[in-house]
């Protein structure tokens, strides 16, 4: 399981420190942190990065605007976005808005908005609305990796790391090499979220990560899977197991 890896674009140190130490606080992780628009490129495309936290004035001219517009353009780098800003200009905000950026803020920034706005890139960016909005462990789901909202901050699990899921009532259990999570999800959206060649459903409460199979014993309805753990296989999802790409 890794930190959420948010990258900062601020030209003045006291701002990006008060950023650094807060996303640190609440366990998220520094990607980088650039002073003006060709570092800001230059980091970005050589660290790995979940979202952007963007000044819009770097060095006295919109250059955040500019840097969102570049990476915009190529749609396989973008990443969510937020900008922020100390300036009222409405001609601004216009311009930055056709960049789509996934929230807009204004200095002085406090910590519950800073907090938010990268739920709601996160949201936003992946296309699943008002998954945030309680004191549940949610998540979004992306091909790499689940973002679950774990009080404050936002853990992520790469899909890989998943041994299988099992549904109670609306909830459902992660189950993962080291932690468990509760996040509140159907079994059925899930299962559309996810790789449909790496996740099977095995039971009316049951998906399984198909690479953490060791053993399957059809008579007994039992399936063996990574962890010392037993998921059950019902008879109405035994054909799963002729799709299987690999048995371990």
């Amino acid at each position: 399981m890794d930190k959420v890896r948010v990258f900062i674009i601020e030209d003045t140190p006291a701002e990006s420190d008060g950023l650094i130490s807060m996303l640190e606080r609440n366990n998220y992780e520094i990607a980088g942190v650039a002073r003006n628009f060709k570092q800001a490129l230059e980091l970005y495309y050589s660290v790995q990065v979940d979202v952007v936290i963007i000044d819009i004035f770097l060095d006295g001219v919109p250059d955040g605007i500019a840097f969102a517009e570049t990476i915009t353009t190529i749609p396989q780098a973008t990443k969510p976005f937020v900008f922020l800003t100390s300036s009222t200009d409405r001609e601004l905000f216009e311009r930055a808005k056709l960049t789509k950026p996934y929230s807009y803020l204004l200095k002085p920034f406090n910590e519950l908005e800073v907090l938010y706005a990268v739920e709601m890139a996160m949201e936003k960016f992946y296309e699943q609305q008002d998954v945030f909005m309680g004191d549940d462990e949610d998540t979004v789901i992306s091909e790499e990796y689940l973002f679950i909202k774990k009080g404050r901050s936002l853990k992520k699990v790469h899909v890989s790391e998943i041994i299988y899921i099992e549904v109670e009532e609306k909830y459902c259990n992660i189950i993962t090499e080291k932690e468990r999570f509760v996040i509140l999800i159907s079994l059925t959206k899930i299962l559309n979220l996810l790789d449909n060649e790496l996740f099977y459903r095995t039971h009316r409460n049951f998906i399984v990560n198909v690479d953490k199979i060791l053993e399957i014993v059809p008579a007994d309805n039992l399936i063996l899977v990574s962890g010392n753990h037993k998921v059950t296989l019902s008879d109405k999802y035994k054909d799963f197991i002729k799709k299987m790409r690999t048995l371990k």
